[in-house]
């Protein structure tokens, strides 16, 4: 057996679903191609008929992204399997993963079908799929609370009927890693056809047993593995990608399994999911959390000073975080600045160096040094930028103790200048309502949080802000030594969002009602 597992990602399917995580087409498109660069092997680019705006995602990473398959997900029925086609037939390496669930519950609960109906939608839905590509998914949802002899059944149908994957999806996260690893072992060794396919296995964390599920399926034979980065999904989450590829690198010699995942893109397709969302990770989180490198106890810190092995498994750079001190100043040059931008992994065109670099040179004026932190705050912003629809000019805010804050914003739009003064309950409340007189919006504020990137008080302030207009929630970014540029920043980059799907009529929301709640619970 090939010691090679696949790395099928699905944050911009089953990760995007979960509360506060929606993406827009745009969102998604970069999502993907930083998922290609850490090269992982299939991401499941959606939903496509759970809405028009996650068909066109679908279809648009579908003709821009090069290198994985793309895989769009689809119900054991053909209006769901043709929209499924429709999103991904563009790509270079299309899928169509389609799923039906088979324990008692899900069919006598939600689906109201006998196991004989099942089965039988389940033939149909994989023969339809293979007529429209070679590559098929095949997955029982809730797999681990299903018999073992119907899933025997199901399976044994769904390689006979064209599947090349097979997928035991851990659904409500309720398997311990000695079940599901006998689980797999006992699919492999009773349905005929499986040593022929990919065995897949998708776990959730509802238990916390996500990373050791998964991997007792591998160690069981399974060879692909389905999850999302920083673990976000439906409830608890999914497995977290980056704690299985770091696994498997880091204990390779007890598990004997490789992906192929360039682990050194980690840190940054963490880091790029945090600003596309607004959601960090908790500071103590495996692999990509804040402290994941960090020693402050002193035994700990004199361990690491002998040497870094004592209590360091892997090392930082090992997932593309520098610990080097990059020191950059105000007489660095665009030639230094590009070098450290080519360390850190970034893939930029022309205008968006041209962008960064002159936000560095305005940083670099305020701080005596700017470290990596700060490059890479400054970076993902610009990365990340919305529609410049409204640039802010300047601001400026009374205030003080027993004193109502006002607050003038000067915003430009293309050659016009618009001004507008407004009070608050505070200095931000106070810049936030001025912004809004201007923009002629008055979403509601979902999500504000402010923290300091580096330390020192001269520390770049970097603000995460999140709006709801109507349908439409935005996240947007913003940096500063000053703390309320970076607010302000942040609001504006959330209203240019807003504004430009207005626009372009795409909303970011729930889709419609009933959905797809058939998908989330895969």
């Amino acid at each position: 057996m090939s010691g090679r597992v696949f790395i099928f990602d699905t944050t911009l399917r089953d990760g995007e679903q979960s509360p506060g995580f929606s993406m827009n087409a745009q969102e998604k498109l970069e999502m993907a191609r930083q998922l290609a660069r850490l090269r992982v092997d299939v991401i499941e680019a959606g939903f496509p008929i759970s809405s028009p705006g996650d068909l066109e995602a679908a279809q648009l990473v579908a003709r821009e992204v090069e290198g994985p398959a793309i895989a769009g997900l689809a119900r054991a029925n053909r209006k769901d399997i043709e929209a499924a086609w429709e999103g991904v037939r563009m790509a270079e390496r299309p899928r169509i993963h389609t799923f039906i669930a088979t324990s008692p519950i899900h069919m006598q609960k939600k689906l109201r079908m006998t196991p004989e109906q099942v089965l039988e939608a389940a033939v149909d839905a994989v023969r339809f799929a293979r007529s429209l590509t070679d590559d098929v998914e095949f997955s029982a949802e809730d797999a681990t609370r299903s018999d073992v002899e119907f899933l025997c059944r199901i399976f044994e149908a769904a390689v006979k009927a064209g599947a090349t994957t097979i997928n035991v999806p851990d659904t409500v996260g309720y398997a311990t890693p000695e079940e599901f690893g006998n689980l797999i072992r006992t699919l492999m060794e009773r349905v005929p056809g499986m040593d022929k396919v990919i065995v897949s296995v998708h776990c959730h964390n509802d238990l916390g047993l996500a990373t050791a599920n998964t991997l007792a399926g591998l160690r069981a034979g399974a060879r692909q593995v389905e999850g999302t980065i920083n673990g976000i999904g439906e409830r608890a989450g999914n497995v977290a990608l980056e704690e299985v590829i770091m696994a498997l690198q880091t204990r390779r010699d007890g598990l004997g399994l490789a992906t192929h995942a360039d682990a050194t893109q980690i840190y940054r397709t963490s880091r790029l999911l945090c600003a596309i969302t607004g959601i960090e990770v908790q500071p103590n989180k495996a692999i990509v959390g804040e402290n994941a490198f960090a020693h402050e106890a002193g035994i700990h810190q004199h361990g690491v000073l002998a040497d870094r092995a004592t209590y360091e498994i892997m090392t930082p750079e090992s997932i593309g975080l520098p610990t080097n001190k990059l020191v950059m100043g105000k007489h660095s040059g665009r030639h230094a600045f590009r070098k450290v931008l080519d360390d850190l992994g970034y893939k930029l065109t022309e205008e968006e160096v041209n962008r960064a670099f002159s936000r560095f040179k305005q940083l670099a004026d305020r701080k005596k040094r700017v470290e990596v932190d700060d490059i890479m705050a400054l970076v993902e912003e610009e990365v990340s930028a919305p529609p410049d629809i409204y640039r802010l000019e300047h601001f400026h805010v009374a205030t003080g103790t027993g004193l109502v804050p006002v607050a003038t914003v000067v915003l430009n739009r293309g050659e016009q200048t618009h001004t507008a003064v407004s009070n608050g309950d505070g200095p931000v409340d106070a810049l936030f309502a001025a912004i809004n007189k201007i923009v002629g919006l008055s979403p509601q504020l979902v999500d504000y949080t402010i923290r300091a990137v580096t330390g020192g008080s001269d520390a770049l302030g970097e603000s995460i802000t999140k709006i709801r207009e109507g349908n439409n929630l935005a996240v947007g970014r913003g940096n500063s030594t000053d703390i309320l540029e970076a607010s302000v920043r942040a609001y504006l980059a959330a209203i240019n969002k807003l504004l430009d799907r207005q626009r372009t009529g795409m909303a970011v929301g729930p889709a419609p009602a009933g959905v797809k709640t058939g998908a989330s619970t895969h």
